[in-house]
């Protein structure tokens, strides 16, 4: 190269040697490296093949084309060679390279149609630098050309630009993708990602995605606009990468011993029980499972940290170019230009490695979701006494979203070192040693970062103990509010939830503060080594002048140099974070019953020897069984309350630990739990369990069951959505449905726990007699039914008589009596008078009227669904009335109502609109209302904003100061070799800069104090509201929606919203710093401020409607998945015993698929909001150098620095401002959301202070309705209508009736739980609405059907408040049977109640 024919004229040119051979060879060299790795990439990757198409053909002609220019090239050189005018050997050489390489990239286009290819990155590039390397040749040529006024040598001539032609032409032809290949998913999928489809350039720049951007912008985005996932993306594939990689870890440890029963499929994978020493590493599975993405983000991250160096050596060019006025024009156009492509070349690998990275965090976190999920299914009932639902949800929830953040910074642990180096390498370059002095201030804030981390971290770690127990209260709460309304229990547990939450706002608040100290080191460190370092400079020796490249490059620099910095520390605290919760090996999973070959002949139920325990550290349950339960016979289990009925149970099903003997089952087997287990979906789907619809045996379940005439009554027939855990049915119903289950699965061993105790006696009568007796619908079967019906022992084959855990007897009925043990004790002390009468009654009374009046009836629980269903109750009643009025006998049995196909139809979709109880979570749409950031501000304190905004302003205009500063001390005159004025000008940029960092910090702390008190005013007002919300409200809202409220919503108003508020005013300060400056330095700029602004808002806008919905729809589609997860963990026992494992995965997954789609997209949004945003920054940069290059006679370098390096940042300020505004929306919902439930209705006050009840009320306990009417609803009818009665104190009444007559209601009106529409009840002569809430309900006291126990000490859950004394308490206990049992627990009253009282049987 000829430096002077190429670099120092004003017409610069390459020489024809070099054009004709390193020019020419750029494009094949790239190609033929980038071959091996393309072809490994297309083999692995078979997506189908691509039919020829017309663009295909023309891509393969241009090919050959192109090959047989080059051949020609070739052959007139051999022609040359012939005809004695040898020609150089570049002539031989570089056609035969090219046309070789032609012919490759022809062979490459057919191979890729035949991978399924459809648009080629690889080729895109080759054919781009194929482009570029002509454009040099295709000026000289024409330069040359004019130049000599001939052409030289026209064959060349010609074919050069016969190959420029057609390079032009395939580059053009390779930017357009070809057709979907033949069988892909989107010739079958309605909506599929266009991402997979989408040319080379659309996914370079996620154009991809503008369509979705549009669409939301035009209308709110519903979950039908998004796209389908990627079958790699999908939660089972995930899952099971993950569970495989699990799997050979466990497989390359030593084995566990051989004898370890080990769990089919995945279970045994997840589970498998490791010897402590080489516990396998969770971590290590997940590195494994996700290498390709974390390999290709590394490779994507390694280019752009080399690409962001380029810059600032582009911009001491620049500033040298500026100082030297003979320097040729076209450097500083070339340097302007060379700057954007530098920047939008980092702007497109970056927001590449971005996406692939954040795609492989949703990717971990779906992940680790379904992997929770596999493991709740199976894990111990010793484990779940360790970890509530509460905890168990948060596990999923908050930790795995925390991995799910953490998982995109993993690359920094070796980026950020290598950053820091090249920095400090960049600029020993610029001032010698006296960067040692930077490294030094570094160095020795490394600890200081790490103190402040570790110091974070362990307020973090137990903030979330308290978070943990806060929302494990609270889900308590929410199971149990109908018990704690019910006593006026509220305050107690008000109070337990709040001093949690004291406790975890002085943790909160503390961490805050110490993020501020955090904040204010990031902001002083770049400063501070900038400081000392240019001090060190220009005091180590006088002649070391201080310009204005040496200025800028270097703050340029240190500019790259404080994200490492920054981020370092905030990576190592987060990884420390969110790493323990998964690094602990899953626990054993149950041991489920011994093969099937130990069954002795004839027995389907045999426990040898067997002894079983609740956990491994609590004492034996049952002891030394020795039990066989011959095939097709009713086994009856009876015995005294505790003596371990429940427990037998539990033993056969395998949920209890076995210390010794052997439990064999044989066949499928069907299981009715005591406290019925309903899931929040229809009640067919609840009959039918998973398995395919059979109508007759459908029939048969219903019918048997005594079901049919709940059909006729529910809403929406056996289309009823039934609430979560069966809310809107009364207790004999759930027991009946989960009976139907049990039928309906026609197993071959049923495991009947007490399911006729919920029930009527006439209906336990029906249920005996048509399902479980000799004559009912499971003769033949296997059942094993534990009961306290004394009436049933007779009909049965074989009575097991259990006493403390032991089998006393077994035998016969009548061989049983005749012994005249235990079992004839246990009749004498549970057979009372009563069953005598009931005898009576039944006969007297028809039985299929009192059938159809208990079925219709929810007299049996308290609370239940009465104001949803009344409407249609009443309805029933006037149809059976009219019935008897035509003549009809009432008591016939109700008919069975047979409809056609098209009528069944009609009746379901009826029912989708009439039976749904739960109603679907809706999204709010459009802006957020500016009210919801009143709101906030008002919880933050107008003053506190204020102050905050202010101190701000005050950050910015002291950094334009120091810089500003810089810039003039960088243009003094340097007088003999030195510049006058140092220690002045460097003692005014350190105060500068250190009154910017003491405003910062000042701004952190004051943000902390107002985000606390607005965390506890939010939490306070949701908890206040939510605990006198009224019990219709429990009952129409699944607890997982607001219990999202309280995990989900309240951690983002607790530690997102501040950072996301301060990291705002940051960027955009910032952006109108930059623009200040450069308006200032190049006032031209105005010119492009105004169209960029106009690009920008468009961008801003389109962006902030997209993804605003999709954060909406995000956040909607999430609750589901933790309702889904509390419901499968509280009835494991049920989905195991009925085999249903699996169903309830794909069940999970299907959740988590439909929130992925909303997390995809909006990851892809922020993707293509950097690409389009930085652009705008990039044009920032573009022009700031270009109006410079043009005013550089009337500028100074100084200013030219100051303008180009604030430039530089302002594409990170632009990006992060827009991010951080849509954040500030899609995280402000939050405080919309828990809003939202702090202003629903509420209850009466529960004291009315100047009406308080007299002390010692009721005294007598007379009850007076006097012409009481009551409705469910405003709008309603009457349910209760003038009613007037009086129970003199002391009477036992008994209140009897037809259905929906009203006989719960009046106990609910006592209650107050449905308030008056006219009338008023008194007692004692007092009216009740007169008085507060908890005045009336703590002086009445009921018996719940459900029993709902807390965890906490058996004395907490009987006297919350604390106001008896402990004789009063075990007077209790002793009249409720229950004093041996507590006196033999070590703690007695201090015995710790498990969550729900899940290890009291």
């Amino acid at each position: 190269m000829d430096a002077n024919l190429s670099i120092y004229t004003n017409t610069p040119d390459l020489t024809p040697c070099f054009q004709n051979s390193l020019l020419a060879w750029i494009p094949c060299i790239y190609l033929w490296a980038a071959l091996p790795c393309y072809l490994f990439y297309l083999r692995h990757h078979q997506r189908g093949y691509i039919v020829l198409t017309l663009l295909s053909r023309l891509k393969t002609v241009l090919g050959v084309l192109l090959w047989c220019v080059s051949w020609a090239d070739l052959f007139y050189s051999f022609h040359g060679l012939i005809s004695s005018s040898a020609p150089a050997p570049v002539f031989f050489v570089t056609p035969l390279v090219v046309g070789i390489t032609m012919l490759l990239a022809t062979l490459l286009i057919q191979y890729e149609r035949l991978r399924g290819v459809q648009s080629s990155g690889v080729l895109i590039i080759f054919w781009l630098l194929c482009v570029i390397c002509a454009i040099i040749p295709f000026r000289s040529k024409i330069l040359s050309a004019i130049a000599e006024g001939k052409i030289l040598d026209p064959f060349r001539f010609t074919t050069f630009y016969i190959y420029f032609a057609l390079v032009l032409c395939a580059l053009i032809l390779s930017c357009f993708k070809d057709k979907p290949p033949l069988f892909s998913t989107e010739n079958i999928d309605p909506n599929p990602c266009p991402e997979s489809s989408a040319g080379f350039l659309s996914r370079l720049s996620f154009w991809w995605f503008t369509k979705l951007a549009i669409l939301g912008y035009r209308r709110p985005l519903e979950e039908r606009d998004l796209w389908t996932l990627d079958e790699e993306d999908c939660s089972h594939k995930l899952v099971q990468r993950l569970l495989e990689e699990w799997q050979k870890q466990q497989a390359s440890g030593p084995q566990t011993a051989a004898f370890e029963q080990k769990i089919p499929g995945e279970d045994e994978v997840l589970l498998k029980a490791r010897p402590k020493s080489q516990q396998p590493f969770f971590l290590w599975a997940l590195v494994r499972t996700f290498t390709s993405s974390l390999l290709m983000g590394a490779c994507f991250k390694l280019i752009q940290d080399l690409l962001s160096f380029i810059n600032p050596q582009l911009l001491s060019i620049l500033i040298r170019f500026i100082s030297d006025p003979t320097a040729p024009s076209w450097w500083g156009f070339l340097l302007a230009g060379l700057m954007f492509v530098s920047s939008m070349m980092q702007t497109l690998i970056l927001h590449q490695y971005h996406h692939s990275i954040f795609v492989m965090a949703l990717r971990i976190r779906t992940a680790i979701i379904g992997v929770i999920y596999r493991k709740a299914l199976v894990i111990t009932n010793s484990v779940k006494r360790e970890s509530t639902v509460g905890e168990m949800v948060n596990l999923m929830s908050v930790d795995a979203q925390r991995f799910m953040d953490v998982s995109p910074f993993i690359n920094l642990l070796w980026s950020a070192p290598l950053q820091v180096i090249l920095a400090i390498y960049f600029l020993w370059q610029i001032l010698g040693p006296s960067v040692l002095a930077g490294v030094a201030v570094i160095v020795l804030l490394i600890p200081l970062n790490g103190a402040v981390s570790m110091k974070m971290r362990t307020y973090q770690v137990r903030q979330m103990k308290f978070k943990d127990s806060r929302i494990k209260l609270m889900n308590e709460i929410l199971n149990g509010i109908k018990v704690l309304k019910l006593y006026a229990w509220e305050p107690s547990f008000l109070e337990q939830v709040e001093g949690i939450r004291q406790s975890e706002l002085h943790l909160l608040r503390k961490g805050a503060y110490l993020q501020a100290i955090s904040t204010f080191i990031w902001v002083c460190t770049p400063f501070l080594v900038t400081l000392i370092t240019l001090g060190v400079y220009v005091c180590v020796d006088e002649n070391n002048v201080l310009d204005a490249e040496k200025a800028f490059v270097s703050l340029s620099l240190f500019n790259i140099l404080k994200i490492p910095l920054n981020m370092l520390p905030q990576l190592i605290s987060g990884m420390t974070q969110g790493f323990p919760s998964f690094a602990q090996p899953p626990p054993r999973p149950p041991k489920t019953p011994d093969p099937m070959h130990l069954v002795l002949p004839g027995c389907a139920i045999t426990v040898h020897n067997g002894t079983f325990t609740w956990a491994q550290d609590l004492p034996p349950t049952l002891h030394s069984l020795n039990i066989q339960i011959s095939k097709g016979s009713l086994v009856a289990v009876v015995g005294p309350v505790g003596c371990g009925k429940s427990s037998l149970v539990s033993a056969l099903l395998g949920e209890m630990e076995k210390l010794e003997g052997t439990v064999s089952v044989k066949g499928s087997v069907a299981y009715v739990p005591q406290q019925a287990w309903i899931q929040n979906c229809t009640l067919q789907e609840n009959v039918l369990f998973g398995q395919p619809m059979r109508p007759k045996r459908y029939q048969q379940a219903l019918e048997t069951c005594a079901l049919l005439a709940d059909l006729n009554v529910l809403p929406g027939g056996d289309q009823t959505e039934i609430g979560e855990k069966g809310i809107n049915l009364s207790g004999g119903q759930r027991q009946r449905v989960s009976l139907a289950r049990a039928v309906y699965s026609d197993a071959d061993i049923f495991l009947l726990d007490d399911p006729l105790s919920a029930v009527d006696a006439h209906v336990a009568k029906h249920i005996f007699d048509q399902v479980i007796g000799p004559e009912g619908v499971l003769a033949g079967k296997t059942r094993v039914l534990v009961t306290h019906g004394i009436s049933f022992l007779p009909q049965t084959d074989f009575i097991i008589v259990l006493a403390d855990g032991q089998v006393s007897e077994m035998g016969h009925y009548s061989d049983l009596l005749k012994h005249d043990g235990s079992f004839a004790n246990f009749l004498r002390n549970y057979a009372p008078d009563e069953d005598q009468e009931d005898n009576e009654a039944l006969q007297d009374a028809d039985e299929e009227v009192l059938l159809v009046e208990d079925t219709l009836s929810t007299h049996t629980d308290l609370t239940d669904n009465e104001p949803s269903m009344y409407e249609v109750r009443k309805q029933f009643m006037r149809q059976m009335s009219s019935m008897s009025s035509e003549g009809e006998s009432q008591n016939r049995p109700v008919p069975k109502k047979h409809t056609n196909p098209s009528e069944k139809e009609m009746q379901v979709m009826k029912a989708k609109e009439t039976g749904a109880l739960i109603t679907e979570e809706t999204a709010e749409t459009g802006n957020v209302k500016m009210n919801v950031f009143w709101d906030y501000a008002r919880s933050v304190g107008l003053h506190t904003t204020l102050v905050i905004c202010l101190l701000y302003a005050g950050q910015s205009a002291a950094s334009i100061g120091a810089n500003v500063w810089l810039s003039a001390w960088s243009n003094d005159a340097v007088v003999d070799g030195r510049q006058n004025n140092t220690s002045q000008r460097l003692g005014v940029y350190a105060a500068l800069g250190i009154l910017q960092g003491l405003l910062v910090m000042l701004s952190a702390f004051t943000m902390v104090v107002g985000s606390v008190q607005a965390a506890r005013l939010l939490h306070a007002a949701l908890l206040h509201n939510k605990i006198r919300s009224p019990q219709s409200f429990f009952d129409t809202t699944p607890s997982g929606r607001i219990l999202n409220r309280f995990s989900k919503d309240i951690y983002v108003i607790d530690e997102v919203l501040a950072p996301t508020i301060l990291m705002l005013f940051n960027s955009f300060f910032l952006s109108i710093s930059t623009l200040v400056v450069i308006v200032a330095s190049t006032p031209l700029f105005i010119v492009v401020v105004l169209p960029l602004a106009v690009l920008y808002g468009f961008v801003q806008r389109f962006y902030v409607a997209t993804s605003r919905q999709l954060k909406r729809l995000e956040s909607i589609s999430r609750s589901p998945i933790f309702s889904h997860f509390s419901e499968t963990v509280t009835g494991t026992s049920v989905i195991r015993a009925y085999g249903r494992i699996e169903d309830f995965k794909v069940l999970s997954d299907r959740k988590v698929d439909t929130n992925q789609k909303s997390a995809y997209p909006f990851i892809a949004s922020n993707r293509w909001l950097g690409v389009n945003v930085e652009f705008v920054g990039n044009c920032v940069v573009l022009f700031a150098a270009l109006f410079a290059v043009i005013g550089r006679n009337s500028l100074n370098p100084g200013i030219v620095g100051l303008s180009v390096s604030y430039a530089l940042q302002v594409t990170l300020a632009l990006n992060w401002m827009i991010r951080m505004m849509s954040d500030l929306e899609s995280n402000i919902i939050a405080v919309e959301r828990v809003k939202e439930y702090s202003k629903t209705e509420t209850e009466a006050p529960w004291v009315i202070e100047g009406n308080r009840a007299p002390e010692g009320w009721p005294t007598r306990g007379a009850v007076e309705f006097r012409n009481y009417s009551v409705r469910y609803r405003p709008g309603l009818e009457l349910v209760l209508k003038n009613l007037t009665l009086r129970v003199q104190g002391g009477e036992k009444v008994g209140i009897v009736g037809r259905t929906g007559a009203g006989k719960s209601s009046m106990t609910l009106c006592l209650f107050r739980i449905l308030e008056a529409a006219e009338g008023e009840i008194c007692i004692d002569g007092l009216n009740v609405a007169h008085i507060g809430l908890h005045d009336l309900r703590s002086q009445l006291t009921i018996i719940p059907q459900d029993p709902i126990l807390f965890s906490g000490t058996l004395r907490m859950n009987l006297d919350p408040f604390g106001r008896y004394s402990e004789e009063d308490i075990w007077r209790a206990l002793e009249l409720s049977h229950l004093r041996a049992f507590v006196s033999s627990q070590p703690a007695g009253l201090d015995f710790q109640c498990s969550e729900g009282g899940d290890n009291l049987r």
